[in-house]
């Protein structure tokens, strides 16, 4: 036999009905199945929850002004329908290739900016004398002047 099916097993838990052949059938599948067992068991409790629950241990009604509200917004009525958004004409995509081509270059420079403003601070620092290296090392990057010529400042 197959699990028992839910249902079957809710009926089970709450005994409303004689047992049936089917039901004997079902138990007997039970006793050999821990995964229909544990359900029966789970939903056992919760009938027997259930059925000793008393008129406190019920959900309070909402307060009335939240049944107004509920009903405020149902009685809206619906925003129309926002329109699709229009399909960009040829000479707004022409403008905004220009717009997206000029941010790259510009991300392009200023990334050269930054990675030559770095190997020149790096080619100053190589070239300074220290107690280890006492004479000037002279920086060998490629597309740089030599430290102590050009523009290196040092900051």
């Amino acid at each position: 036999m197959d699990h028992v099916e839910p249902a079957h097993l809710v009926e089970l838990a709450l005994r409303n009905t004689p047992p049936t052949d089917d039901d004997a059938e079902a138990l007997r599948h039970i006793e050999r199945c821990d995964r229909c067992r544990d359900e029966l068991r789970m939903m056992t409790r919760v009938v027997t929850a259930a059925r000793s629950a008393e008129l406190e241990d019920m959900p309070a009604a909402p307060p009335e002004l939240v049944w107004q509200r509920i009903t405020q917004g149902l009685s809206r009525q619906p925003a129309p329908p926002r329109p699709p958004p229009k399909a960009l004409g040829r000479s707004a995509k022409r403008k905004l290739l220009a717009v997206l081509a000029l941010a790259v270059l510009a991300l392009a420079v200023l990334a050269g900016g930054v990675a030559r403003h770095t190997l020149r601070r790096r080619c100053l620092m190589q070239s300074r004398p220290t107690a280890k290296t006492p004479s000037r090392r002279r920086c060998r990057h490629p597309g740089l002047p030599p430290a102590g010529q050009g523009q290196a400042s040092g900051r």
